[in-house]
């Protein structure tokens, strides 16, 4: 079923079996003598399994009812993104229509909320500055005025109107609605309060203040106060309202693109280029949302999933090649390499196996297909340009010594050497022997 990586530890149960061949009461041959000679040495793991196709796709329409067009048939080639079947959509299409109106309306009710949060705020400051007004007018009406206080209020009032007519002049250089025509505005609106303040000061300098006068103020004071809670009010319940209009935007914005991905599900495309392998439904069928419509394989990517034997496992690691050879195309040899080696093991008649995956290089065009027998040897250690001797011409001496025969100008000698790996028939060499020398092989009958 395998070979088995034999590393210099594993020589001596070999050399062990050639001395015993040599012992009393057994025979042996002396073959030809043989050249050490360079050559290249390599050590696999063997196992046997099935071809499996690495990409395939069973695709549905992730979503319910009727085939209106299927476009493919078994066989069909597509590319990455082709149409394949398609649903009626006439429902799913006004379903996505009356979202996305009902998207714009909740935008519109959301940008007129965020409207009235901007009125609520002016409100509130022009109530600000109502008040401050009405307090001031309230204090000027307990104090006596002498002329040079009316002389200051002229003044007062005299600067005011001219900070009043540079705010209209900068008000009108922009456009209503931009942020510096709102802010400009507030400007206007502070200039004028503060222009009233300071006429009605002049006014109550130059006509003096009495007790019923005074009742008036406080009346207008109590007003404005009132005023000013009234419009914080509104810039809450207007603040509130705005974030209700951005909440409601964005669930319309969910079922809207809820309604956009169902509309999509309704055509069915190819996630990846490759080749129709069956089509078990037909045009006219109501299919559920997991209906497999049609498989999709890439015919030019598998793997062989083999089952190597415990002992061998330790040796096999990802990246390393493989020569493949498949039972239903015996005159092609694949190439291939270890991408993974099951963790988990699992029995068979006794024997403990590990599953090792390969991808296969080359499989476009060559007859394979899914589900065939195939035997993999796995490249575990690999000599270029080794020193090599025939497996039969090493042995043991007495000593327990690693040797070979060496024949020269029609002498043998014998000579230590050290072994490297072996496939079993040939091993390397590392040291002990030149390229060129010759051994002899002796072997058991």
């Amino acid at each position: 079923m395998k070979n088995r990586l034999i590393m210099t530890g594993l020589l001596i149960s070999l050399l062990a079996g050639a001395i015993a061949c040599n012992q009393p009461g057994g025979k042996e041959t002396t073959a030809p003598p043989v050249k050490v000679m360079r050559g290249d040495l390599v050590i696999t793991v063997s196992g046997s399994g099935s071809i499996e196709i690495t990409r395939e796709a069973d695709l549905s329409f992730g979503t319910a009812g009727r085939i209106a067009e299927l476009l493919v048939k078994e066989g069909d080639e597509v590319a990455e993104g082709d149409v394949l079947a398609r649903l009626e959509a006439d429902a799913l299409a006004l379903a996505l229509a009356q979202a996305e109106v009902a998207y714009a309306q909740a935008q519109l009710s959301a940008n007129q909320s965020a409207l009235a949060v901007t009125q609520a705020q002016v409100a509130v400051t022009q109530a600000e500055i109502a008040l401050k007004s009405a307090e001031i007018a309230l204090e000027q009406t307990t104090k006596t005025s002498t002329l040079s206080d009316v002389r200051i209020a002229q003044a007062e009032v005299d600067t005011a109107k001219r900070n009043l007519d540079d705010s209209l002049l900068t008000l009108s250089k922009y456009t209503p609605g931009t942020i510096g025509y709102d802010e400009y505005q507030k400007t206007v609106v502070l200039a004028q309060a503060r222009m009233k303040t300071a006429q009605d000061r002049l006014d109550a300098m130059l006509s003096g203040s009495g007790t019923e006068e005074m009742a008036v103020k406080q009346q207008q004071v109590t007003a404005a106060q009132q005023a000013l809670a009234a419009s914080r009010q509104s810039l809450e319940l207007a603040r509130l309202s705005a974030e209700l209009g951005r909440q409601s935007v964005e669930a319309a914005a969910q079922s809207r693109d809820y309604a956009q991905k169902q509309l999509d599900k309704a055509v069915l495309t190819a996630p990846f280029a490759g080749v129709i392998a069956s089509v078990p439904v037909d045009e006219g069928d109501t299919v559920l949302a997991t209906t497999p419509i049609a498989v999709l394989i890439e015919p030019g990517k598998m793997e062989l999933r083999v089952q190597v034997d415990e002992i061998d496992i330790p040796g096999v690691k990802a990246g390393q090649r493989a020569i493949v050879k498949v039972d239903a195309l015996p005159e092609k040899v694949l190439s291939g390499k270890v991408i993974s080696i099951g963790l988990l093991p699992r029995k068979e008649a006794g024997v403990t196996l590990f599953e090792v995956k390969i991808a296969l290089d080359a499989v476009e065009d060559i007859g394979l297909r899914g589900g065939m027998s195939a035997s993999a040897d796995i490249v575990t250690v690999e000599r270029k340009s080794a020193l090599l001797v025939p497996s039969r011409a090493i042995r043991q001496n007495t000593q327990g010594n690693t040797v070979v025969d060496v024949t020269a100008n029609g002498e043998t000698v014998e000579k230590s050497v050290t072994a490297g790996i072996s496939d079993g028939l040939q091993t390397e060499i590392i040291s002990g022997l030149a390229e060129g020398e010759t051994v002899i092989e002796k072997r058991a009958q």
